[in-house]
């Protein structure tokens, strides 16, 4: 699997962050960049809280 973000509709609120901060990061202009967006298996409840919980919609988890 692996995680998008899509940076048109991102607001940088960093709750994506505050999940996992070792895949995303909020940049100082609000942006999100994620570190190496296959995930293991073992990160699937985390990824799936990340786009639950993010207020703008903006990520996506992919199959695959």
């Amino acid at each position: 699997m692996r995680i998008e973000v899509d940076l048109g509709k991102c607001t940088g609120h960093g709750i994506c962050e505050s999940i996992a901060e070792e895949v995303f990061e909020v940049d100082d202009d609000g942006s999100v960049r994620i570190h190496g967006d296959a995930r293991p298996e073992s990160d699937r409840t985390r990824m799936q809280q990340a786009v639950t919980q993010c207020p703008a919609a903006a990520l996506n988890l992919i199959e695959g």
